[in-house]
Formats: C-alpha cells, sequence, structure tokens
C-alpha cells in the first residue's frame, strides 16, 4: 500500500500507518524521514557513574528513524537505566557508545520489538575511535575506557571519560536545540536552528546555515580602475545585517595629487548591498593645516548598485563612506 492514513479507518490501522503519516511530525530530514534526537526539556538522557564500571542513564523523550520504510520511532525512557561497562582490553583504550536503539523484527534479526538503552562496545586499538551506529539507533554518550581498566583498579574516571553526544530534534517548523555536532544540513529553505550562541537559517540557494538575522561580516568593495584606498582611514567595505547594509572606508584616486571628478562613478556595489532605489549622501571634507575651503560633493547610488559623485564645491581628492547605513527594501 503506498497511500496510507492513520486514525481513520475503523480497522487496520497498523504500526507503520501510524508512524510514516505526520500527526505530530517532528523535524524533517527529507521528504518521507524525521530528524532523530532527544526532545530538550529538563536534562534527557543525562549520564552518571554511578559505580566504578556502571553508569546510569535518566528518563527522556526521543524520536528514533529508522530506514524510509520504517518511519520514526517515538520513545520514552520513564525511569533511570543503569549500564554495565565491560572491563578495559589489556593493550588498548576504547570508546564505547551509550545509544537509545529501536529492535523490531519486521526489518532486523531480531526476536521481538525492543526499544531499550545499550552499550555499542567500541574496537581497542592506538587510536580509539566511537564505533559505528546500527540502524534505527541514536548515539547519547560517548565513553573512553582506557587499557586495563577495571572495578579492581578503580574503575573509570567518571569526571573525564564521558562525552556528551546528544543531538536534538523540534517538531516541524521548531527551532532545533544546540546539540552534539553542527555539521548537519537543514532539510528545507527557511529552517532555523541555534548554534548555541544565535540563530542560523537554512539557505538551500547557498546550502549552508547562515547567521539569523543574516549578518555577511565586513566584506571588502571592489572598485573601479583609477582608485584605491587613499592611505589613510579603512578601506572601503560593506555589511549587511538582515535588511541593513552599512558602508566604511576612504576611496581616492589612485594618482598622487589628482582629485575626484564631478560624474566619476567609482564602484559598483554586490547585488546583495544595493538599495531599492536611489541613495544619496553628502560628503564634506575636512579642512586642512592650510585651512583652505572644504571639499563638498553628493554621492549618489543607483538602482543599479553603481556609487556616482556629483555636485561638487571644489573637488574632493578623496571621499569617506563612513556612516553611510540603509536599508535594501
Amino acid at each position: 500500500m503506498t497511500v496510507r492514513s492513520a486514525w481513520h479507518l475503523p480497522l487496520g490501522q497498523t504500526r507503520e500507518d501510524t508512524r510514516l503519516t505526520p500527526l505530530g511530525v517532528m523535524a524533517p530530514s527529507g521528504e518521507m524521514t524525521s530528524r532523530d534526537g532527544v526532545i530538550a526539556g529538563g536534562q534527557p538522557f543525562a549520564a552518571a557513574g554511578v559505580s566504578p564500571m556502571q553508569v546510569q542513564i535518566g528518563v527522556g523523550r526521543a524520536i528514533v528513524q529508522g530506514t524510509v520504510a520504517q518511519g520514526a520511532y517515538p520513545v520514552a525512557v520513564t525511569a533511570p537505566e543503569t549500564l554495565t561497562i565491560i572491563d578495559g582490553d589489556a593493550q588498548y583504550a576504547r570508546i564505547d557508545s551509550i545509544v537509545l536503539r529501536i529492535l523490531d523484527p519486521g526489518y532486523d534479526t531480531s526476536t521481538q520489538p525492543l526499544a531499550r538503552v545499550e552499550i555499542i562496545q567500541g574496537i581497542p586499538t592506538a587510536t580509539p575511535v566511537p564505533p559505528a551506529m546500527p540502524a534505527a539507533a541514536l548515539r547519547l554518550w560517548d565513553i573512553s575506557v582506557p587499557a586495563g581498566t577495571s572495578a579492581g583498579v578503580g574503575g573509570i574516571n567518571w569526571a573525564s571519560a564521558l562525552a556528551d553526544r546528544r543531538r536534538y530534534t523540534a517538531a516541524a517548523g521548531g527551532i532545533i536545540p544546540r546539540g552534539w555536532g553542527l555539521a548537519f544540513p537543514g532539510a528545507y529553505d527557511g529552517q532555523y536552528r541555534d548554534n548555541g550562541g544565535a540563530l542560523e537559517r537554512w539557505s538551500t540557494t547557498a546550502g549552508t546555515w547562515q547567521s539569523y538575522p543574516y549578518d555577511s561580516g565586513w566584506q571588502p568593495l571592489t572598485l573601479w580602475g583609477g582608485y584605491g584606498h587613499p592611505g589613510h582611514g579603512m578601506p572601503a567595505a560593506w555589511r549587511r545585517i538582515g535588511p541593513l547594509v552599512m558602508l566604511r572606508g576612504r576611496i581616492g584616486p589612485t594618482k598622487a595629487g589628482s582629485t575626484i571628478p564631478n560624474g566619476a562613478t567609482i564602484l559598483t556595489l554586490p547585488a546583495g548591498a544595493r538599495p531599492a532605489g536611489n541613495k544619496e549622501f553628502a560628503w564634506s571634507s575636512p579642512r586642512d593645516q592650510s585651512n583652505k575651503a572644504p571639499s563638498v560633493c553628493r554621492v549618489e547610488i543607483q538602482p543599479g548598485g553603481n556609487v556616482r559623485t556629483y555636485e561638487f564645491v571644489e573637488l574632493p581628492q578623496w571621499i569617506s563612506l563612513d556612516g553611510v547605513t540603509y536599508t535594501i527594501d
């Protein structure tokens, strides 16, 4: 059956129907899959050593994604689970992983359907790495197990051995909380996540997470031939935060002793920094030591992004973009 409904038919709803249909849908990771992860709230699945070789995992809720055909499994741990770590290898250290795992006889070799917290043991090597995850498993914690570790020699140093690997998920349209690892793509244009200090928005066009409100950071401006940085002040640059564009820096002729002529185009702004219509600002140079009258001109930003000078009183040797701000919409 390829078209399914849930809570519709009086009889015959399967477990797959329930998992695959979008009731209580979580953050998507594809057309028919959900982003698996821990559901935030308090300290879900908190880990604490309770004996030299035992760790306790606290209560919590999560989503565990199986194959596309399986769908996503909602899981709840309603009482703390205590797990025992196998003694360390005599020669090499290893890394074990605590996981939330789904066993489903319809899709794997298990004999009964179960959801459980378990330890997947890593391979002892000179440079140990966490074990690979089986299908339908969500990594919660990694545990460093030194060579020769056992209860008889003091066991595991829980203060340093536990590495938090909980990743988080949220309902569709919600902001994904910061968890372990940020190297995952968004699923749709306009999805949001918390990176631990600020919001980010997924841009499908750019294929990356972007700060929100969008912040380009200061970017250098490319000047037309014959113009450059006059050697004082800051080089010309632009920055966009959301719809607000800021300019800064000084621009002058590259030829010593030259002035900027009336009607000169000195640069073209990039597409993302152009105002919707014309933008004008006035520029007045400070008096120099000779007490010469200041140069006064107007500068126009045209819709195509060209920045042009006009209406001069005394031709300037340089102009400043400092303090110029406008919005692009």
